[in-house]
């Protein structure tokens, strides 16, 4: 997935805030707002933010359960699997 990124101003954000927000609502695509010609922030969709938060919240998952698996944490697929179906007897 490409992404075309718009770089502006902070007075171009003051100045065109409803146009802005209905140009990112529609396109999905985040805006960099600059200060002094440096990126200070980004404007963005809740949606596509709702999505990246999901999305990192997953890559946490899965950074932990390699972490885990690195240490030794973990039971052997075929002992897991014997104590669901001996659970399901009950």
């Amino acid at each position: 997935m490409k992404l075309s990124v718009q770089i502006k101003p902070i007075s171009y954000l003051k100045s065109h805030t409803a146009e802005i927000v209905k140009t990112i609502t529609e396109s999905r695509e985040p805006l960099v707002i600059t200060q002094n010609g440096e990126a200070k922030l980004v404007v963005m969709d809740v949606k596509s933010f709702e999505e990246q938060e999901d999305t990192m919240a997953l890559l946490k998952l899965l950074a932990m359960g390699n972490r885990e698996i690195e240490e030794g944490k973990f039971d052997d697929a075929e002992r897991v699997f014997s104590e669901l179906d001996k659970a399901d007897l009950q």
